[in-house]
C-alpha cells in the first residue's frame, strides 16, 4: 500500500491524513468519520488539526451543530478527489487484470426500491461469477455523489439529471413519476393531483449539503413555471428527517409515487403531480473509468431486472 501520495509544502501527506481529511469532508460529521475510519475520534480530529497546521489555513468550520468546509478545504477535497479515486481504481484494475477470481462489485443508490432492483442483480452476479460479491448501500441524501466520486463506490443508480463533469451516465433503468408529500391535514392532501403552481402557497422542504445545483433546481426549485416564488422551509439531512418535518407540519417536500409504500407514515399523504415530466433513475460511473469485466456484467444484470421489473408491474415508485 502507498503510505505517501502527495506533497503539501516541504512535507509529505500520509495516506491516512489523506483517507481522514476525505472521509470527513464527506460525512462533516467528526462522529460518522470515526466511525468509517475505525478511529478514535481524538485521533481524527488530531490528524485534521495536523493538516490544517501544515497547510496553514482552518479545512472546516465546526460548531456544536455542523461542521462545514472552509473555501480552503472545499479545494483541497476537490484536489485530492481525482487523483485518490484514481490510485483506488487503478488497484482494483490491476487485480481484475492479473485474473483474480474473487472480488467486490461495489454500487449505491438512491431510493429504497432501487436497491431492492440492485439486490436481484447481484443474485445473477453471484450465480454467475463465484468467488464474487455485490456491495450495496444507499448514498447520503447530503452528498449524494460523495462515495463515487472518492472511489469508495463503482457504480451508482440515482435520479437524474447529473450534470456533472467528472460522471459519466450509463443506462436509465427506472422512470416514475413525481409528488408532492403533505400532511395529511393540509388542503392539498385531499385534491386528486397537484401542480408547481400550487409549491408557491406551501413551504417547500429541501435536502442540505454537498448537492449538484442542477438537481436541486429540478426538484426543489425557488420559482414556479410562472415566476412565482417558492418558499423553502427548514432544510433535512435525509429522507426520514424531510418527512419527519412534513408529518410535524412544517411543509411538504418532493418524492415520487412510489413513496407511499416504502416512506408511509401516519400524518402525511402523497399527491401525485399533474404536470411534471418523469423522473429518470439512470446508472452513474466516475468518467473515463466505464465498468469492465464482472462489474459490466453487472450493469447488464441491472439493466435486464429492471425490464423485467418493469413489465412484470412489480416495480414501485419511491423517494425523489
Amino acid at each position: 500500500m502507498i503510505e505517501r501520495y502527495s506533497l503539501i509544502g516541504e512535507a509529505r501527506v500520509e495516506r491516512h491524513e489523506i483517507e481522514a481529511f476525505l472521509t470527513v469532508a464527506e460525512e462533516l460529521h467528526f462522529g460518522r468519520a470515526t466511525e468509517r475510519l475505525g478511529l478514535s475520534q481524538g485521533r481524527v480530529s488530531q490528524t485534521i488539526k495536523r493538516l490544517e497546521r501544515r497547510i496553514g489555513a482552518p479545512l472546516f468550520e465546526r460548531s456544536s451543530r455542523r461542521v462545514a468546509l472552509t473555501a480552503v478545504g472545499k479545494q483541497l477535497r476537490d484536489d485530492l478527489i481525482p487523483a485518490h479515486r484514481q490510485i483506488r481504481q487503478a488497484f482494483a484494475r490491476a487485480v481484475e487484470t492479473a485474473g483474480t477470481s474473487t472480488g467486490t462489485v461495489r454500487i449505491g443508490y438512491s431510493g429504497s426500491p432501487i436497491g431492492e432492483l440492485l439486490l436481484r442483480a447481484a443474485d445473477t452476479v453471484r450465480t454467475a461469477y463465484a468467488g464474487w460479491d455485490v456491495d450495496i448501500r444507499e448514498v447520503p441524501l447530503g452528498n449524494p455523489l460523495g462515495l463515487l466520486r472518492s472511489g469508495r463506490l463503482d457504480l451508482q443508480v440515482t435520479e437524474l439529471p447529473v450534470d456533472e463533469p467528472d460522471i459519466a451516465h450509463g443506462p436509465v433503468v427506472h422512470t416514475t413519476s413525481r409528488a408532492l408529500l403533505v400532511p395529511s391535514g393540509h388542503p392539498l392532501a385531499t385534491r386528486p393531483t397537484v401542480s408547481l403552481e400550487d409549491l408557491a402557497d406551501v413551504e417547500l422542504l429541501a435536502p442540505s449539503g454537498d448537492i449538484p445545483q442542477s438537481w436541486l433546481d429540478v426538484y426543489f426549485p425557488r420559482a414556479t413555471p410562472s415566476g412565482r416564488p417558492i418558499p423553502h422551509g427548514p432544510m433535512g439531512t435525509n429522507w426520514q428527517e424531510l418527512h419527519l418535518q412534513v408529518a410535524a407540519g412544517k411543509g411538504v417536500t418532493m418524492v415520487v409515487t412510489w413513496a407511499d409504500t416504502f416512506y408511509a407514515r401516519p400524518g402525511v399523504t402523497v399527491v401525485p403531480f399533474s404536470d411534471t415530466p418523469p423522473v429518470e433513475f439512470g446508472l452513474l460511473w466516475p468518467a473515463g473509468q466505464p465498468p469492465t469485466g464482472v462489474r459490466a456484467a453487472y450493469v447488464d444484470a441491472v439493466v435486464r431486472e429492471a425490464e423485467a421489473w418493469t413489465g412484470s408491474g412489480t416495480g414501485r415508485d419511491g423517494s425523489a
